[in-house]
């Protein structure tokens, strides 16, 4: 046999045993995204624990909490472009062995600093592999088809992760103290290092000139502002305050001129280009509006089952899986659904379904609909993973795979930008609609009703030092403006969903076996070969 014929078999079988280990490979990355996810959560439940240990301040508390995500979403498009030129498996696998450490100082923390430290390295983790996982899967799953399937069991498992926190950390806090919710990241990343050095494939951008380091730090310090300032609002800050103004004035200085920046270099750290193509601007989009509308509706609806109905936390919790379970089973099917509805069907089909479950759960009052709130949650959750799934994919096929690290980081900081965003409009909206029903309560002082007007769990308090008939009055009255709150909510919600949907009009109508245009063509779609995919017009 000759020399040339040797090494064509041994390409041809390396080819091979790359194919098969390919699921294996996803099963590794969605691990990855497990243990991320869920420790997104999982520390909520466990505050309480943390409170009465490290006796934390009202600020620390809040950075306690706060910096893992903050830190988490200002670095994405930061490791995401470094994993594109350095390696993507490089980042992944420093993004294991940075969150094991710190996973192992935040459960040994003796003082809120050193828990907020740790949070914070934790939050670089994240960053390092949340993108790096996308990225990697839009390498390793070159043919578009398979390549939906990996991504709707990738979504998937970021559903249950974030459902499961809350679970797991209620567990172990009822056998064991608060830090073992961060030890449980010890043997999972102890694991997954040499798993991932051994299965995942090493890849980079084909791109050249040196990395924008001034252009990263820009993005990650604006971000960061951005995403401070809007978690402030949320928190109900009032946006003219020094601590909330200014993170936003800086931040959104800070990227503005990283934008004019990317713009002037010739080997810019984001091609803005990508923005030009309808499907790639369009899926951000809906990213956003999705989030927008639902992230903060989430939240209130969890105020209403334990406030309005008085469940439980965990009976809340359990309320709330049938949403998590249609999201799972819609990010299942939705490689399918993808192929026979194409993108742009697939995701104004999701934004329908959601806004359709928003409207029907106009209709939860005072008391329990089991029916009502199983049936909405299932629509919702299966409606919402829809079009996150159809967005997901049409954004990362679109990119070129030497800027699939880039894409996917914009991917993910849309999703928690407007997450953030979500927070504070719905929660305003839920303010201005709650408030004026306390203002002329029968008997009760102003001073009373003006602090009830602060929140429904404050008008409880109120109530129960008021006690009596007043007390009584105040406590209906307040339960009664929470649920129109909620109903001014869940209708602005909807509207938001359905402009997602005529937004979505602009993505492609069908799939075919086209490549993403090259990075330097935006406006005119360059085939590069068979052996990728494209959405077509």
């Amino acid at each position: 046999m000759s020399g040339t014929t040797t090494a064509a078999l041994g390409l041809r079988r390396r080819a091979t045993g790359f194919r098969a280990n390919r699921w294996i490979v996803l099963v590794v990355l969605c691990m990855s995204l497990l243990l991320v996810a869920v420790d997104a959560t999982v520390l909520h439940v466990a505050m309480p624990a943390v409170t009465e240990d490290l006796r934390p301040g009202a600020v620390e508390l809040l950075w306690i909490v706060d910096i893992y995500p903050l830190v988490c979403a200002s670095l994405l498009i930061l490791f995401g472009t470094l994993g594109d030129r350095v390696g993507r498996r490089r980042v992944l696998l420093l993004g294991y062995g940075l969150f094991g450490v710190a996973s192992a100082v935040a459960a040994l923390a003796h003082d809120a600093h050193l828990l907020i430290a740790a949070r914070a390295l934790l939050g670089v983790g994240g960053a390092m592999i949340m993108p790096a996982t996308l990225s990697i899967l839009r390498q390793v799953f070159p043919d578009r088809r398979e390549r939906a399937l990996a991504i709707g069991v990738w979504s998937a498992v970021a559903a249950v992760g974030a459902a499961v926190g809350p679970l797991v950390g209620g567990f172990l806090l009822e056998h064991f103290w608060w830090g073992s919710v961060f030890l449980i990241n010890i043997p999972l990343m102890v694991v997954s290092l040499p798993v991932g050095r051994l299965l995942l494939p090493e890849s980079k951008g084909d791109r050249d000139g040196p990395w924008d380091v001034v252009g990263a730090l820009m993005a990650a310090a604006g971000l960061f502002g951005l995403v401070l300032g809007v978690k402030r609002l949320g928190g109900g800050e009032r946006l003219l305050t020094p601590y909330t103004l200014l993170p936003l004035l800086l931040g959104a200085a800070l990227v503005i001129g990283f934008v004019r920046r990317q713009r002037r270099r010739e080997h810019p750290l984001v091609d803005l280009r990508l923005f030009a193509r309808p499907a790639f601007s369009t899926s951000v989009g809906c990213i956003v509006l999705a989030m927008l509308a639902l992230v903060g509706l989430e939240l209130i609806a969890a105020q209403y089952l334990q406030l309005v109905l008085h469940l439980s936390p965990l009976r809340t919790g359990l309320r709330l899986l049938p949403l998590t379970f249609a999201a799972m089973a819609a990010g299942l099917v939705g490689s399918n659904m993808l192929r026979r509805l194409g993108p742009r069907r697939m995701v104004v089909l999701g934004f329908c379904l959601t806004a359709a479950a928003v409207i029907a759960l106009t209709a939860m009052g005072g008391r329990d609909n089991p029916a009502l709130l199983l049936s909405g949650f299932v629509l919702l959750g299966f409606g919402l993973e829809t079009t996150l799934f159809g967005a997901y994919e049409s954004m990362l096929n679109e990119a070129p795979q030497a800027q699939s690290g880039g894409a996917a980081a914009i991917g993910e900081t849309s999703y928690q930008l407007g997450a953030g965003i979500g927070i504070a409009l719905l929660g305003s909206v839920m303010n201005a609609a709650y408030a004026p029903g306390l203002s002329s309560v029968p008997g009760v002082p102003a001073s009373a009703s003006e602090a009830a007007g602060h929140s429904l769990g404050e008008a409880y308090e109120v109530a129960g030092r008021l006690g009596g008939a007043r007390g009584a009055a105040l406590r209906d009255a307040a339960r009664d403006s929470f649920v129109h709150g909620l109903h001014m909510t869940l209708l602005v919600s909807a509207g938001l969903l359905l402009l997602g949907a005529v937004m979505a009009l602009r993505l492609p109508r069908l799939m075919n076996c086209e490549a993403p245009p090259a990075a330097g063509s935006a406006a005119v779609p360059a085939p590069r070969g068979a052996a990728d995919s494209r959405i077509s017009a």
